[in-house]
């Protein structure tokens, strides 16, 4: 299987996929499939989780990266290649081009991930960073390839790319021939397209459904019009499918193989983290997260066995931090509330034992004795809490107010 830069629309079929498999063979993991007793109690059914966050750069697109680069024509690997992208993607081309022996030039946004930036460079890529968004970077990419000649390496909108993330249909139904439901994110459509190529060529009966972040979601409308529609200001913590508009390639077939698409809130992204993290011990982006985030969100809606695709594990330790807390926020296990009280010897001392006979953990305090807002006997403090749930973080709230302090948020 080989396409030059001229075939960027030609149909992709079982064959192409089966041809990227042995065109992937020792280069990209056979990742694993793992059982999930929780989401599976939930739902009533098996449910898989195939980890994608455990493959080579840390997600799907080393397989597509990999197949388009090794399609080149001599002369046009000869002319190197150039990719834009905030992570995932630069990492995957920045080590398929090392593999391959061509040269590459990555195009990052200026406010990109310390640990992403230096792996796409540890990978072998040259980095460039451009631009505050993803736009701006693509388009500084475009720039470069037109007046080089490098080929412009695009994340999803190009047959061989689909072809390779393919491969992970084959694989899943290998390892779950009985999948009765396949769950896959969606950002620009390749990863999705390339597997239901597969699944539908080789098991028509098998539902796939689409996931999409809410704040992102340009499927929906482009799938009701008939056509690619751009959705303005995309905006979700799911960088790795926060696109704007989907690429005209996979939007065809998604359009014809894909059951359904649906879109999770960025709550239910932040739990369905979580979950991975405590209960099946996988460090997963919100991306890769979000079809565990479908599965939450509606549990009784899928048919099992289902088979969860978890996209990568790249995420920032800092976004980590600041997903994490805001999942255990969604799940009522922390609580952040300010309040004022009277400045005395003592106050604060009094309010924690309050807060210690209702069992809430205090994580943080933060104490304003002076400011404009406050009268003169007068302090403000805002607590992090860990709380036990919803009706742990009623009966903190109740507390407060029945101690005699106003809980101002």
């Amino acid at each position: 299987m080989s396409y030059s830069t001229a075939d960027s629309f030609r149909p992709v079929t079982l064959d192409d996929v089966r041809g990227a498999q042995k065109m992937l063979s020792g280069v990209a993991r056979v990742t694993a499939m793992e059982g999930s007793r929780h989401l599976s109690q939930m739902v009533g059914a098996p449910v898989h989780l195939k980890c994608e966050n455990l493959q080579r750069t840390g997600s799907f697109k080393l397989r597509g990266a990999y197949v388009r680069i090794a399609g080149l024509l001599p002369e046009e690997r000869a002319a190197g290649v150039v990719a834009a992208s905030a992570g995932n993607h630069a990492q995957g081309v920045a080590l398929a081009s090392s593999l391959l022996g061509v040269r590459s030039t990555v195009f990052m946004p200026k406010g990109a991930p310390l640990p992403k930036v230096s792996a796409t460079r540890d990978y072998g890529a040259e980095v460039r960073l451009h631009g505050q968004v993803v736009d701006e970077t693509l388009a500084a990419a475009q720039e470069y390839a037109a007046e080089t000649g490098a080929v412009f390496i695009h994340p999803f909108d190009h047959p061989d790319i689909i072809a390779g993330q393919g491969t992970v249909g084959l694989e899943l139904l290998e390892q779950c021939p009985e999948a009765r439901t396949v769950l896959v994110g969606i950002g620009g459509g390749g990863l999705a397209a390339g597997i239901a190529v597969a699944v539908k060529a080789l098991r028509p009966e098998v539902r796939v459904v689409g996931v999409q972040a809410a704040g992102a979601a340009a499927y929906p409308p482009s799938l009701a019009a008939g056509r690619p529609v751009s959705v303005q200001n995309p905006a979700t913590m799911a960088d790795g499918i926060k696109v704007g508009r989907p690429g005209d390639v996979p939007f065809k077939i998604i359009d014809e193989l894909v059951d359904e698409v649906r879109t999770v809130s960025e709550d239910e992204l932040s739990a369905a983290l979580l979950l991975c993290l405590e209960r099946a011990k996988l460090v997963v982006e919100p991306a890769g997260a979000s079809p565990v985030a479908a599965l939450l969100s509606d549990p009784g809606a899928f048919e099992g066995p289902v088979v969860a695709v978890l996209s990568g594990g790249n995420v920032d330790p800092v976004l980590m931090e600041r997903v994490l807390r805001h999942g255990m926020a969604a799940q009522g296990r922390y609580l952040a509330v300010r309040l004022r009280l009277t400045d005395r010897p003592g106050a604060l001392a009094t309010l924690l034992g309050v807060l210690s006979v209702v069992d809430a953990n205090v994580l943080d305090v933060s104490h304003v004795r002076t400011d404009p807002r406050l009268g003169l006997t007068e302090a403000e403090v805002e607590l992090h809490l860990e709380t036990k749930g919803p009706a742990h973080c009623t009966e903190v709230g109740q507390a407060l107010r029945e101690a005699g302090y106003t809980v101002i948020g």
